[in-house]
C-alpha cells in the first residue's frame, strides 16, 4: 500500500474546521498527481478544486475550508491483486469502528477513504487507523497497514484570560520598573504555531493621574510593572487597566483578541507625619484662617481639672494624618516630654478618631501647683518612610489649670498607734488625735466626732481632738485583736460643702498579770488501787500572755491534811504535772482534791482550784467497772435497791391497768341487753356512709315511692342480697345486716350514678305496712296523753312532754 501524502511517515494531514455543502466541488479521479509504490498497496491523496486542481494534503493544506459533495475524499488505497481477485477494503480504529465512530469511511470496492464529519483539532488532534484488504470470502489478501491522520490547526479560538478581573497592588512612591502583577491568557490553538502565540498590550488606564501611562506590560509574559514615578495613594488609591491579549503574535489584522481588567491598588506607606491641628486648640478659633496648614506654635491646647480628681479627661488633642486610617502609618503615639515631672498626666489615643486624651492619673494639689504646661509630641507607630523631607513628629503645648476644691481634713498619722498598759482607768487622756486642713488659703474650723468604738471605752473632744477613756482598758476583752484595740474618728470642716476625713486610732495594750491561772481539767477518774490505772495529767490556763502565764507551779495545800496524805503531784514540764495516789488503796467514791496553781508573773498570782476525782474499782486493763461507775456516781446499795423496787412497782401498776381494760372490754361484749331488741324504741342513728355531692343530688326519683308495676327484677335476686330501698316481696327469716345492704346498694347495676333517695319501706297500695296517712297532728290540747305514764319509766320523758303530769 502506498501513501502519496507523506510517504516517509505514512501520514495524512487534514485541515481542521471542515464544513460540508453540496455541489460546490468534486473529488479528483484516482491516479491524479504523483504516485509511489510500497508493497502491493497504493494510496492517492490529491484533491481537485476550482481554485487549485492539484492541491495535496502533505503540502500543508492552507485553505480554511474544503467543500465537497457530502464527504471529503482524503485518500485511496488499492491492492495489486485487485486485477485478478475481487478485493474488499475496510478500516478499523478510533474514528472508524471505534468511538468516535464513522468519522472516516472507506469505499469497500474502490478503496477511497473519506471524512464524514467536521474535524476539531482542539477536540482530537490525530487518528490512528488500520486499513485491511480481503477477498469476497473474507480471506486476508494483504497485511494491514497503519494510517496516521493529523488534523492541521486553524486559528479558530480566541485567547481566554484565566480571570476576567485581576487584582494587584503596588506601594505608593515605587520606582519605575517595579513589578505589580501578572495576567495570563490561554489560546486553545496550537501553541507551536502563530495561531496559539499570545501577545499582551494595555488598552487604557483610569484615571490618567499623574500621566495616562503609569504602567507597562510585557507583551510575551503579561507582567505589569510601573513605568513612571509619582504614584501617590493620597491622590489615587486605585488604578483600573484594560489589558488585551491577541494571538497570531499580536497581529491586529489577522489575530483574534480578548480583554480583561486589572485593578491595581496603591498600598500606603508612612509618607505623611501626623500634625497637631492648631485650629482646634482654642474655643475662639472661628476668626482664624481656613488654611489647611495650621501653625503648630500658634497657641497651646487648653484644659482644666479639679484638684484630687483622677481618671478625668483634661484636654483633647486633635491630629491630622493623610495616611490610610487605622494602620500603623496613621495611628498616633503621644508622649509628654516636659512639664510633668511628677507624672500626674498621661495621654491615651482614641482608636477611632486618633485623637489624644489627656487624662489625670495621679491627683494634683491646688495648694502646690495651680497650673501645668505640658509639652506633647506625637508620632506614628510606623517609622517615617525614607526619603520623606518632613519631620517624623509634631509637638504642641497643653496648658492645664487646676481648680481649687474643698478638701477633707487629713490626719497626719493614719492609723495612729499608741501603747499603754492594760488597766488604764477611766478619764485618762490617751492622746490628741488632731487633723489638718489641706486648704491652706482658706481659714476653716474642724470638728471631731466618734465613728466606731466597739467597747465604748473612748471619747473625743469636739474642738481639739483630745481622746480620753470612759472605762478601764482590758487586754483580755473580746474586742481586742492581737493586743490591739481599734477606734475610728471623724474630722469635719465647715466648708461648702463640708468635707469629712476619717482617722483610725490603734491602742496597743501591754499585758499586766491580772488574771489567776485556772486548773484544767476540772474532773478526773482514778482507780482505787494505785497499781491499776494511770495518773491524771493536769495543766492550767491563764488569760494573760507570756511572761505572765506559764510555766506554772502545781502544789497540794497543807489543809486539808488528807490531800497530801492521799495524793501526790509530780512535775512533768513547765505547763504540765501529774496527780496520782500516794497510798496503795483508796475507797471508791468522789473526792475533791484542792490544788494550788501559781503563774510566772511578777509578782506571781496563785489560785486554789478543786479537782473532782472519781475513784472507782478497775479491771486488769485499768478501766473503771460498771458497778464502780455507779458507786462513784454517789449511789449506795440501799439507794440502788430502792430504785429497783420503785421500777418493779411501776411496771406492776401498768400491767394491772392493761389487764383491767381487757377484762372490761370482754364483759361489755358478753353482757346481754336488759330488754328485748324489738321493744327497744329508742331513736338510733344509722350510718349509711353516703352524703350529697352537689346539685345532682336534688334530682330525686320520686317514682321510687310508688308501687312498682313489675317485680321481676326484684324476684330474680337471690335471698339476702338486695338494696335496702327495695320492697321485700318474699318473706325472709331475717333482713340483711346494714353492711350487706350497703354493699348491695353500692354494687347494684340498676342504681343511678349519683346519690339518690333511699326508700326503706312502702306505704299505700300494695304495702305490707299499714298506712300512716290517717295520723293527724293537733295543737288543740284535747288529746289525753296520760296513758303514757302507764307505759313505764322508758316513756316518762314522753309523758312529761305531752301529758303535762308527772315530775322528774
Amino acid at each position: 500500500m502506498v501513501f502519496m501524502a507523506d510517504p516517509p511517515t505514512t501520514t495524512i494531514k487534514i485541515p481542521g474546521s471542515l464544513r460540508f455543502h453540496d455541489n460546490t466541488s468534486e473529488a479528483r479521479p484516482m491516479g491524479c498527481g504523483d504516485r509511489s509504490e510500497t508493497g502491493s498497496f497504493h494510496q492517492s491523496t490529491c484533491l481537485k478544486t476550482p481554485e487549485d486542481p492539484s492541491l495535496k494534503f502533505s503540502s500543508g493544506f492552507s485553505r480554511s475550508n474544503v467543500i465537497v459533495d457530502s464527504v471529503l475524499l482524503i485518500s485511496a488505497i488499492r491492492s495489486d491483486q485487485d486485477k485478478e481477485i475481487e478485493i474488499r477494503y475496510s478500516i478499523t480504529g478510533a474514528g472508524a469502528d471505534q468511538p468516535p465512530n464513522d468519522v472516516y469511511i472507506i469505499d469497500p470496492v474502490t478503496g477511497k477513504m473519506s471524512v464524514t464529519k467536521p474535524l476539531d483539532r482542539e477536540e482530537r488532534a490525530s487518528y490512528h487507523l488500520r486499513a485491511h484488504a480481503v477477498d469476497i470470502n473474507g480471506n486476508q489478501m494483504e497485511p494491514p497497514i497503519d494510517l496516521y491522520i493529523y488534523v492541521i490547526d486553524m486559528n479558530d479560538n480566541r485567547p481566554e484570560f484565566k480571570n476576567q478581573v485581576y487584582n494587584g497592588s503596588v506601594a505608593e512612591g515605587s520606582k519605575p520598573g517595579t513589578s505589580v502583577m501578572q495576567v495570563t491568557a490561554f489560546d486553545a490553538d496550537d501553541s507551536t504555531t502563530a495561531n496559539g502565540l499570545v501577545h499582551y498590550r494595555i488598552l487604557s488606564q483610569t484615571p490618567h493621574i499623574p500621566i495616562p501611562n503609569m504602567f507597562t506590560i510585557n507583551g510575551a509574559t503579561g507582567e505589569i510593572s510601573t513605568i513612571a514615578t509619582g504614584i501617590d495613594r493620597e491622590k489615587v488609591s486605585q488604578y483600573t487597566i484594560i489589558v488585551q491579549a491577541t494571538d497570531m503574535e499580536g497581529s491586529l489584522n489577522f489575530g483574534l483578541s480578548n480583554t480583561a481588567t486589572a485593578l491595581i491598588s496603591i498600598t500606603d506607606i508612612n509618607d505623611n507625619p501626623p500634625e497637631l491641628d492648631s485650629k482646634t486648640r482654642h474655643d475662639d478659633c472661628n476668626d482664624k484662617s481656613n488654611d489647611d496648614e495650621g501653625d503648630e506654635h500658634s497657641g497651646p491646647f487648653l484644659g482644666e481639672v479639679p484638684e484630687n480628681a483622677v481618671g478625668v479627661v483634661v484636654a483633647n488633642l486633635t491630629v491630622r494624618d493623610k495616611d490610610q486610617p487605622h494602620t500603623p502609618n496613621w495611628n498616633a503615639v503621644y508622649r509628654i516630654t516636659g512639664g510633668d515631672s511628677m507624672g500626674h498626666f498621661a495621654i491615651r489615643t482614641d482608636e477611632i478618631t486618633n485623637d489624644g486624651k489627656v487624662i489625670v492619673v495621679k491627683p494634683v494639689d491646688y495648694e502646690r501647683n495651680d497650673a501645668f504646661t505640658l509639652m506633647v509630641v506625637v508620632s506614628n507607630q510606623a517609622h517615617l518612610a525614607s526619603g520623606i523631607p518632613s519631620s517624623p513628629s509634631s509637638s504642641a503645648a497643653v496648658s492645664i489649670k487646676v481648680l481649687d476644691v474643698n478638701e477633707a481634713p487629713v490626719f497626719p498619722s493614719n492609723p495612729k498607734i499608741i501603747r499603754f498598759e492594760e488597766g488604764v482607768p477611766a478619764d485618762t487622756t490617751l492622746a490628741t488625735f488632731a487633723a489638718l486642713d489641706p486648704d491652706r488659703f482658706i481659714q476653716q474650723t474642724i470638728r471631731y466626732s466618734k465613728l466606731s468604738d466597739p467597747a465604748n471605752w473612748l471619747k473625743i473632744n469636739r474642738t481639739n481632738g483630745r481622746i480620753t477613756t470612759t472605762a478601764v482598758l482590758d487586754r483580755e476583752s473580746p474586742y481586742m485583736k492581737k493586743n490591739v484595740y481599734e477606734a475610728t474618728f471623724l474630722a469635719v470642716d465647715n466648708g461648702s460643702p463640708p468635707a469629712t476625713g476619717t482617722g483610725t486610732l490603734q491602742i496597743y495594750l501591754i499585758d499586766v498579770n491580772d488574771n489567776v491561772p485556772v486548773l484544767v481539767p476540772q474532773e478526773a477518774l482514778v482507780c482505787e488501787r494505785s497499781r491499776h490505772g494511770y495518773p491524771v495529767n493536769i495543766t492550767a490556763s491563764d488569760l494573760d500572755s507570756e511572761p505572765n502565764a506559764g510555766p506554772y507551779v502545781f502544789e497540794l495545800p497543807s489543809y486539808p491534811s488528807s490531800a497530801r496524805r492521799n495524793w501526790t503531784i509530780s512535775r512533768l514540764n513547765g505547763n504540765y504535772a501529774q496527780l496520782k495516789l500516794r497510798i496503795p488503796y483508796l475507797e471508791a467514791g468522789m473526792y475533791r482534791v484542792p490544788i494550788l496553781v501559781s503563774d510566772s508573773g511578777n509578782p506571781p498570782l496563785s489560785n486554789t482550784s478543786v479537782l473532782k476525782v472519781k475513784v472507782c474499782p478497775c479491771d486488769e486493763n485499768g478501766d473503771c467497772t460498771v458497778i464502780g461507775a455507779v458507786t462513784v456516781a454517789g449511789l449506795g446499795t440501799g439507794a440502788i435497791i430502792t430504785i429497783l423496787i420503785c421500777i418493779i412497782i411501776l411496771l406492776s401498776m401498768v400491767l394491772f391497768f392493761v389487764v383491767w381494760v381487757k377484762r372490761r372490754e370482754k364483759e361489755r361484749q358478753t353482757k346481754p341487753l336488759l330488754i328485748d331488741p324489738e321493744d327497744d324504741v329508742r331513736d338510733n342513728i344509722l350510718k349509711y356512709d353516703e352524703e350529697g355531692g352537689g346539685e345532682e343530688d336534688q334530682d330525686y326519683d320520686l317514682s321510687q315511692l310508688q308501687q312498682p308495676e313489675s317485680l321481676d327484677h326484684i324476684m330474680s335476686k337471690p335471698a339476702g342480697v338486695r338494696r335496702v330501698d327495695e320492697r321485700p316481696v318474699i318473706l325472709e327469716s331475717q333482713y340483711p345486716v346494714r353492711p350487706t345492704g350497703l354493699r348491695a346498694a353500692d354494687n347494684d347495676p340498676t342504681a343511678p350514678p349519683y346519690d339518690s333517695l333511699l326508700v326503706f319501706d312502702y306505704e299505700g297500695s300494695g304495702s305490707t305496712a299499714g298506712s300512716v296517712s290517717s295520723l293527724d297532728s293537733s295543737s288543740s290540747g284535747e288529746q289525753d296523753y296520760d296513758y303514757l305514764n302507764d307505759w313505764g319509766p322508758r316513756f316518762k320523758k314522753l309523758a312529761d312532754l305531752y301529758g303535762g303530769g308527772g315530775e322528774d
